[in-house]
């Protein structure tokens, strides 16, 4: 992301006379600039059930801020509910303007809950990839795919069927896993830190089914390091 690379020091051509070629000035590299983030998904990027300073993107924001990045203000795109084909139609009418600095892509949860097949889900998380890299200036490098939850461990899914509830989670993953690797995007598994609010309460926000600002804690613990390795540090 951000891979312009600031030009060459001027050259100087001594002949007969010193001749100085000066060059405009450097393009900013992402550490001298602010960042811009753009967040996509359904409730789990909008943070349903927690307050707007716990939602992940907001305190991967503060994480980067306590290491000295410069970030706007996340812009999100993100509904409780949201499909697939809703948050395409969502970024239609948002239309933001790229290019952005680190675009991420949460989706899928909705379609599983709906009982929209799987071959479905890939052809429209397919589509939506190359919109999302297209966010972040053309470079997949600047794209992260977050896995969907297991909400079959919440209290909400208490009397329903969470080991079938976690196959079909599984099942989604792994499609929005291979197209995620097709794409050359980066890709960070939250699935297994969701599945331990089946012991921890604390991880479940006061809902009984989303995630509370601690478990978003633990995802932005995932999703940093990709964002300061892979991301911001590999110009």
């Amino acid at each position: 992301m951000w891979r312009q690379r600031p030009y060459p020091p001027p050259h100087t051509i001594t002949h007969r006379y010193h001749i100085s070629y000066p060059h405009a000035a450097p393009t900013p590299t992402i550490m001298e600039r602010e960042m811009r983030f753009l967040a996509l998904g359904d409730s789990y990027t909008i943070g349903e059930s927690v307050a707007e300073n716990e939602r992940w993107p907001v305190q991967l924001a503060d994480r980067l801020h306590e290491q000295g990045i410069r970030l706007a203000a996340p812009e999100i795109i993100a509904k409780t509910g949201w499909t697939t084909d809703e948050l395409a139609a969502g970024i239609k009418a948002a239309q933001p303007q790229g290019p952005y600095d680190l675009v991420s892509l949460l989706i899928g949860v909705n379609n599983q809950y709906r009982g929209r097949s799987p071959e479905e889900y890939r052809a429209q998380f397919a589509d939506l990839l190359p919109q999302a890299i297209a966010f972040a200036g053309g470079d997949p490098a600047r794209v992260i795919v977050l896995s969907i939850p297991d909400w079959g461990v919440t209290p909400f899914a208490a009397r329903l069927d969470g080991a079938a509830i976690a196959t079909e989670i599984d099942v989604f993953n792994a499609i929005n896993r291979a197209e995620a690797e097709k794409a050359g995007v980066w890709y960070v598994d939250v699935t297994a830190v969701s599945r331990q609010a089946a012991t921890d309460p604390t991880l479940i926000a006061d809902d009984g089914l989303h995630p509370s600002g601690n478990m978003y804690t633990a995802w932005v613990g995932l999703v940093l390091p990709v964002v300061l390795q892979k991301v911001i540090r590999n110009p």
